[in-house]
């Protein structure tokens, strides 16, 4: 899944710290578009979700994953785009458990591509200190170690 990220080029270092989650959301989509997967109606639509169901995109603390429903009218093609923050965004004050730096920003044409590319992040995520690493790039070459070390 690393590889995926470096091989369709969709993994971005933001040099900018997002003012607020809602512009963290819209940097996380900067990529997305630029490859043709999503518009700015889908960055809307996650952000409407967001204030409508809470912060249920940060899946555990320091990530996120930023994502709308397949019927979005903003999805134009299937994929998931990293950006990484300069520091962690929060998403609920006071509340560090909300806060994320790594930013999945998830688009899918279809309902089972969708839980798909979820399972496969998931997966990632899941491996022994694969989030603290992830957490501790800073730079392209961070993430090629990071890489190679997990044989990506």
């Amino acid at each position: 899944m690393l590889r995926y990220f470096s091989d369709n080029h969709l993994i971005k270092f933001s040099e900018e710290q997002p003012a607020n989650w809602e512009d963290a959301i819209r940097m996380s989509g900067e990529i997305m578009k630029e490859k043709g997967l999503i518009t700015d109606q889908y960055v809307k639509d996650v952000i409407r979700d967001v204030h409508e169901y809470g912060p249920y995109i940060v899946i555990v603390p320091g990530v996120a994953m930023p994502h709308s429903s397949a019927e979005s009218e903003g999805v134009l093609g299937t994929g998931i785009g990293l950006t990484i923050m300069p520091q962690e965004v929060s998403f609920e004050e006071g509340n560090p458990e909300k806060s994320a730096k790594l930013f999945f920003m998830l688009a899918a044409k279809d309902q089972d591509a969708h839980i798909t590319n979820i399972a496969k992040l998931s997966d990632l995520l899941m491996q022994e200190n694969m989030v603290e690493e992830l957490l501790d790039i800073k730079t392209m070459s961070d993430y090629t170690a990071v890489m190679t070390k997990h044989g990506m």
